[in-house]
């Protein structure tokens, strides 16, 4: 693909829609614009940031670690319950497809999702592009994890009962390649979970450039619900279930663009100096401020319209 193309049509026309920063983890000063294709309308970065530049946007500990505090304690309780809805998705496609074989996380950090589906009675396994997350994934959770990236499979061709992608094609310069490497994983059964935040939701319709979903200039591609379904169907896969609300990802996301120097991950990873009190009151009014979201979030999932997509998808044919 050359500069300046759309990924998903090869038009070269688009138009602007904002310029802005990093407004979450302030890893740059630097401003970035945000575009529409105007022949099929995909949102992206343009110009898309080097890959020696965009691996200096992640700040590092880019995962959730726990920490032995009251607050770091509090922010794992917290997490836990929020997973169970992950957790029960992926279970309930494991059940549908009737397939041996383990479940591969791709982007799995720090483990925590793999350790509670793991718990449930499946086999798990992790993949991250960070040593020192696939480190945390086996020392804290227990998980089996390895480092390196899907493009470069290091499981066996139809090893996998599922795959599960939360949070990673919009960081991803050819997602394609992903999802062909994720079909070839699978068993003929198998089942692909993938997750990303909706571009066509009413957060962003609302907030603009300051809804935290388009998370500049970490978020290479924005996608709609459509984009991801025609992503997955040029890939060979089929949409099965659709799902618009994330008990984790839809009410935290909202109080993240209404709050950002609230949200807890962007704290630390932007070493905010704050003493362990300070840091227990900002955690707790964060997430009073997520519990307020929820009525409204609820509302757009409702109406098709949530903050975050989730899909299962098996193999065409």
């Amino acid at each position: 693909m050359k500069a300046g193309q759309c990924p998903a049509c090869d038009a070269a026309e688009f138009q602007v829609l904002f310029e802005t920063g990093d407004r979450l983890y302030r890893t740059t000063d630097r401003r970035f614009r945000v575009v529409e294709c105007r022949r099929c309308r995909l949102l992206r970065l343009e110009p898309r940031p080097t890959a020696a530049e965009l691996a200096g946007y992640y700040p590092e500990n880019y995962w959730f670690e726990p920490e032995a505090t009251a607050a770091g304690r509090l922010e794992e309780a917290y997490r836990r319950i929020v997973l169970g809805d992950y957790v029960s998705f992926v279970r309930r496609a494991l059940e549908d497809a009737h397939e041996d074989g383990p479940v591969l996380d791709v982007g799995c950090g720090g483990g925590l999702f793999l350790r509670l589906l793991g718990e449930q009675g499946s086999r798990v396994v992790g993949l991250d592009f960070s040593l020192q997350a696939a480190t945390v994934a086996w020392r804290v959770n227990g998980v089996p994890a390895i480092r390196g990236s899907l493009a470069s499979p290091p499981l066996a061709a139809s090893s996998c009962a599922a795959i599960t992608m939360f949070h990673v094609l919009e960081h991803l310069e050819e997602p394609a390649e992903y999802l062909k490497a994720a079909h070839q994983l699978l068993r003929p059964r198998g089942r692909l979970i993938v997750q990303t935040p909706n571009a066509a939701c009413w957060q962003f319709l609302l907030l603009g450039e300051n809804w935290s979903g388009i998370d500049v200039p970490r978020h290479l591609v924005n996608y709609r619900a459509r984009d991801l379904e025609l992503l997955l169907d040029c890939c060979g896969f089929e949409v099965l279930r659709r799902k618009h609300f994330s008990l984790r990802d839809n009410p935290a996301g909202l109080a993240t663009s209404l709050a950002p120097w609230l949200d807890p991950m962007a704290r630390r990873l932007r070493g905010v100096k704050e003493t362990p009190f300070l840091r227990l009151a900002k955690n707790l009014l964060y997430l009073a401020l997520v519990v307020a979201a929820v009525p409204f979030t609820v509302l757009e999932a409702a109406c098709r319209a949530g903050s975050t997509v989730m899909l299962e998808a098996r193999k065409k044919g």
